[in-house]
């Protein structure tokens, strides 16, 4: 089968289109001829080892959805050809609080989807939902399934509230905006482009501000009538603790990434004295993959597709990714 393959670190460049051997499902296992896959930041941290547990050569790619090809001994509930959509959260663990041990992620260590086939476990394969394109359903996961646990799961929205989402355009970006819309929040979002604010808009925020704005806080308290009462962040760096000032008192800020670094300063009085919970969060379990996607069906949610790119441009299509161009989900469409 053909697939991309990183073989050195050094960035997107450093990936390689290359015939590779077949893989075969074993006990417990599917294997799914993919039609789709979807990209991650993950995935360019992988290519500047920046991220951990890698292991070269690997075929990078978490997101993906295509048909059953084959079942490994001890496998049912499944058809040869039925359309199923990978959940890439692996061996969380027996606590649904917190991923154990031996917790990974599809797509380095375990080879994943920017390839013709794959082999996962069975109990990460659920049927993809029919309504979706083969582009939109590969676009989910783990995008989705991030954005799902920290607003539902950790942030416990609830129908009413005011949502702000700073850095509106990354793929879990957008799901947080499709989601918080769908259970009823009022959400507000920022970035340093009007233009992805505009569309936000189009897509059910009820409004934002460009972070690049001095008073950028004061007007997005004005807006929001007092502020939030959640704010779902993966910016940290300066931005958090703006944050921790928007946040009304009894609010909740949940925390799944940091793409500014780390807080330069944090007064501590604005978070004892407002009361506020300071939530961690990250992608989610089996049972919360299958909530979600329950959610989308429910609403018929539909992702936010940027751009496609076929397998064999992986490269440019994650340096798009890297220079923050997209609005929403870059895909990689497998022949």
């Amino acid at each position: 089968m053909k697939a991309i393959v990183l073989r050195e670190f050094g960035g997107p460049e450093k990936l390689r289109y290359e015939e590779v051997p077949d893989p075969t499902p074993g006990p417990g296992e599917v294997l799914i001829r993919l039609k789709t896959a979807a990209l991650n930041r993950r995935d360019y941290f992988i290519t500047r080892n920046q991220y951990p547990g890698i292991k070269l050569p690997t075929i990078l790619g978490s997101d993906g959805a295509g048909e059953v090809a084959a079942l490994g001994e001890g496998v049912d509930g499944f058809q040869i050809g039925q359309e199923v959509i990978i959940n890439p959260s692996l061996n969380w663990g027996d606590n649904p609080r917190v991923s154990g041990p031996d917790f990974t992620i599809l797509g380095s260590p375990k080879d994943g989807t920017y390839a013709e086939m794959i082999v996962v476990p069975a109990e990460n394969v659920f049927p993809k939902p029919a309504y979706l394109t083969w582009e939109e359903a590969a676009a989910i996961p783990l995008a989705g399934l991030t954005a799902y646990r920290a607003l539902v799961t950790r942030g416990r929205l609830r129908e009413g509230e005011v949502v702000v989402i700073p850095g509106i355009g990354g793929g879990v970006a957008t799901f947080l905006l499709l989601i918080a819309s769908a259970l009823g929040a009022r959400v507000f979002v920022t970035s340093g482009s009007d233009e992805k604010i505009r569309r936000a808009m189009e897509l059910g925020a009820a409004g934002g501000v460009n972070y690049n704005s001095e008073n950028w806080v004061k007007e997005l308290q004005k807006a929001t009538g007092g502020g939030a009462d959640l704010c779902v962040d993966s910016v940290g760096g300066d931005i958090f603790p703006q944050l921790v000032r928007l946040t009304k008192p009894g609010g909740r800020i949940v925390t799944f990434g940091a793409t500014r670094g780390p807080v330069p300063q944090l007064v501590m009085p604005f978070i004892f004295l407002k009361q506020l919970d300071i939530l961690g969060s990250t992608m989610g379990n089996d049972e919360e993959f299958g909530q979600m996607l329950n959610l989308f069906e429910k609403h018929r949610i539909r992702p936010v597709l940027d751009k496609s790119y076929p397998l064999e441009e992986a490269a440019e299509a994650l340096n798009r990714m890297k220079d923050g161009r997209q609005f929403g989900k870059i895909v990689l469409r497998i022949s």
